[in-house]
Order: structure tokens, then sequence, then C-alpha cells
């Protein structure tokens, strides 16, 4: 049996792909691991394989960074030599970033089979380099993961055959669940001085971080949250510069620090009273932990977020105001997203197999 190829290449990617690796392994299912090095920073790639205990990757293509066409064409032309040496069953691509999208293109021209994980989420802002990847991957696709059931939904309007439609629930989830006791508020409070409430943020949409004019609003407003609880701060490498330009500044209520891993910042949202983000999954890990979340952006891809969780959009200009909000009367989760269990990866591993024999 030829393998089944796992592409990953960003953050994101890491903790969606670990379980589906893993109940691979637990099959017995050849499977390769390739890593594009889309993110090449330790903190933002080796801690985590380190951290979730990840084999090494059987490639490590290195192709770093670059504009979007200068990074997609690298990442493109890296893997279909990659393919081609290879000659994968099946390639599986995770989530919606750059690696996401090339990795489907190259399979989908060598007539390889794609299995895209998280597939049918929308935004519906085309504006969102996010949004293209997953709609052009989702179009490259011969198996569809989805997490959620309005991502089914998504996709049946966009005329794609139910039979390739997979409901498994959240591999995202799964690591989070199977790490949970590692989350150590405790200790996250101590390794940054915090004896009070605090807030956690993490930012990088280029919409926030790359426009000055919403990068000046942003630190307005987180200047004026910290006011009334202290805010942690890792700061994405991305978004830095122009961040500091706008005016932010370290200080005892607004505490800037480096990117920090998995289990360090999954301790931080465990214990905070809130967290302000733009990031898809961290609006899905506030949910199962139950932690309120401002999310500032005008739309999200996982509305079930909303319906069945923590989180609330939020425009820049009013993230001060709706923090006030939701640190005075906080959202609880009553049960979470259908699902949501802890056995995502299993069933993801299954259809896998059966899609291979």
């Amino acid at each position: 049996m030829s393998a089944i190829l796992h592409v990953v290449g960003a953050r994101p990617n890491f903790m969606k792909m670990a379980p589906v690796l893993r109940a691979g392994a637990r099959r017995g299912l050849p499977q390769l691991l390739v890593h594009t090095g889309q993110h090449y920073d330790s903190a933002m790639s080796d801690v985590f394989f380190t951290e979730l205990g990840l084999p090494e990757p059987d490639v490590n293509l290195g192709v770093g960074s670059g504009t979007h066409a200068q990074q997609t064409a690298a990442l493109m032309t890296a893997l279909e030599a990659t393919f081609v040496e290879r000659e994968p069953s099946i390639v599986v691509v995770y989530g919606d970033v750059n690696s996401t999208i090339a990795a489907a293109l190259v399979a989908s021209k060598l007539h390889i089979r794609v299995a895209h994980v998280e597939a049918g989420l929308r935004s519906f802002d085309w504006t969102m380099p996010e949004e293209v990847n997953r709609r052009v991957t989702d179009l490259c696709s011969d198996v569809l993961f989805a997490t959620s059931p309005e991502a089914i939904g998504h996709l049946g309007r966009e005329g794609v055959d139910p039979a390739r439609v997979h409901f498994v629930g959240n591999p995202m989830i799964d690591t989070l669940l199977a790490n949970l006791d590692r989350f150590d508020i405790e200790r996250f409070r101590a390794s940054h001085g915090l004896t009070g409430a605090y807030a956690l943020v993490t930012l990088h949409r280029p919409s926030n971080v790359d426009d000055p004019d919403a990068a000046r609003r942003l630190v307005t407003q987180l200047t004026s949250v910290s006011e009334r609880v202290v805010l942690v701060f890792p700061v994405h490498p991305r978004g830095r510069a122009l961040l500091e330009s706008a005016g932010l500044r370290a200080s005892d209520r607004l505490r800037v620090i480096d990117p920090i891993g998995y289990v360090e910042f999954l301790s931080g949202v465990r214990g905070a009273a809130l967290v302000i983000t733009d990031s898809g999954g961290v609006q899905e890990e506030t949910t199962v932990l139950n932690v309120p979340c401002l999310t500032a952006r005008p739309n999200t891809e996982r509305p079930i977020t909303i319906t069945h969780g923590t989180n609330r959009l939020v425009a820049l200009d009013d993230i001060a105001k709706a923090a006030d909000e939701m640190l005075a009367n906080p959202p609880h989760v009553a049960e979470p997203p259908p699902l949501w269990d802890g056995r995502s990866g299993e069933r993801i591993a299954e259809v896998l197999q059966a899609e291979t024999l």
C-alpha cells in the first residue's frame, strides 16, 4: 500500500495533524509526514513537535517566508518533487494556510487524491487569504472532513457530492483534551508575575497587524483594556514591528512577550478572564475551555463558536467596551459542539484506511 502523506507547514496545522497521525499509526497505516517549513522559527514550529510528542518529519522542505505568491510558488515547486518521488496514495492537508492550498493544487494536478481536514468552513470574506485557500482546497479535494454541521451545509450548497463529505468533529480539540492535565494555570501565572485577573491577547491577521491605521486603533483599544485588566500579549513575529511603530509598549499592565509554546499558551488561555484574538483555532479552544473570547474580526468561519460557545465578534474600535461587558457578564458553554469529543482523529483515520485499501 502506498503511504498516506500528511502535509503541514504552520503552527495551526500541527495540533490538527497530531491526533490523525497517531490514530493512523495505531491502525498500522503507512504514513509520511512532510513539514513545508512555512513556519520555521523554533517558537512557531519546533516547540510544537516537541511538546506534542510528534515524530521528526520524513521530509522538511524549509521553504520559509515571502509574499503569498512567492511562498506558494516555492511550496508548489518543492512539494511537486516530493510527491513525484514518494508516490503517495493520498495527500492529507489541514486548515487553510498557504501550505494547504499548495499541496492540494500540486496533488490534484498529479492525479493524487486529496483529503482536506477542516473542509467547508466559510467566512464569505474574499479579502482574507485563508478564505481563498480553503475554498480552492475544497474544490481540489476528493475526501472532505467537516468539523461542524454548518460546514457540511456550505459544501452541499457548493455542489460537493455528499458521499465525499465526512462529519468527524474537530481534531484540534482532540489535542486540547489529550493535554488538558498539562495546562497549568498557576505555573503560567508565576512565570509572568500575575497576581490577579488577566486577559490573554493573540493577533496576527493581516487586516489587523499589516495595516498602520488598524494597528494604531488596535493598540489604542488594548491600552484601554489594560487599564481594566492586565493583558499578556505573545506577539506574532510578522506583526511586531508595525504594532510597535503604532505605539505598542510593554508595561506592567500590558505584558508584551515573545511567542510561547502550545502548553504554555493553553495554560494561559485556561486561566484567563478573557481572550482577545483574531485566530480561528483560539475561538474553538476557548469554547471548549469555557473562557470568554472576543474575536477582533467582522466575520468568522467558525460561527459554531458563537452559537455553541463563548465567542463574540467585535469591531476594532469596540474592543474596550466589549471587554468591559464580557468581564462583567462572562458567557458559559452548556455543552461543547457536536463530536468535539476527543475522537476525531480516530474517525479520520478510519476513513483514510477505507480510502486507501
